[in-house]
């Protein structure tokens, strides 16, 4: 009250011009000279946090693409295991898992029979593919770590209506996203594509049972050993 009538001239008399300022100044929005150490000192913190915010960022991307390449892995193994030839993503032949790159699991390119252009891209960076001698595509496979589940279901679409005969079709994701996977499924703009037969395989069940299924599997059946239908 005492400021306040002190500068009346510059203020206003119901106090509404001093409460806005004490606020910017309690608020550290207005830098003086009493409240200057305080505000270094929560700047600093703010810094910190950021940085340990990214950190955990970075570190959880990590894994995450970790957990994909080991994915990758375990279908690139079991397909060649059970006598198909494999395709991993064009992008990701570079990748590395148990000291091996993914690309000496794949094939050294792609060789697809009249799919347009447009869509041969598009099937090229499908995460997985086995095919048979005849290079026809047995099953694809789309690997959903973080991603859109949404756009692994419209590549897998893209694929299934650009080639003569049917086909199965696999999503792998962890199992903390099951309940998402079912819901994208049940997407009635999906369940009406008599063209589109998805399943899903949960990471768990692919890093347990890959070994088994390689030693005991005659095809690609064996994966309703592990695989989930909706």
């Amino acid at each position: 009250m005492n400021q306040n009538n002190k500068f009346k001239h510059q203020l206003s008399k119901d106090l509404g011009a001093i409460a806005g300022l004490l606020f910017e100044i309690g608020s550290n929005r207005l830098v003086i000279e009493e409240n200057a150490v305080r505000v270094l000192q929560e700047e600093n913190e703010k810094r910190k946090k950021a940085k340990l915010k990214r950190n955990k960022e970075v570190t959880k991307d990590a894994m995450e693409e970790h957990a994909h390449t080991e994915m990758q892995y375990y279908l690139a193994k079991l397909g060649q295991a059970l006598g198909y030839k494999v395709w991993i993503a064009r992008n990701d032949h570079k990748r590395v898992w148990n000291d091996e790159k993914l690309g000496e699991y794949s094939l050294k390119s792609l060789k697809l029979h009249n799919l347009p252009e447009n869509v041969f891209d598009t099937v090229s960076l499908i995460d997985v593919l086995w095919l048979d001698q005849e290079n026809n595509i047995i099953s694809g496979f789309e690997v959903e770590k973080s991603t859109s589940i949404y756009s692994g279901i419209l590549r897998l679409n893209d694929l299934s209506l650009s080639i003569p005969h049917n086909c199965q079709f696999y999503l792998v994701a962890p199992n903390k996203r099951e309940k998402e996977m079912k819901a994208q499924l049940l997407r009635p703009s999906f369940r009406t594509l008599d063209s589109l037969a998805i399943s899903y395989i949960l990471f768990e069940d692919l890093r347990n049972d890959c070994d088994a299924m390689c030693k005991f599997g005659n095809d690609f059946s064996v994966l309703t050993k592990i695989c989930k239908v909706v």
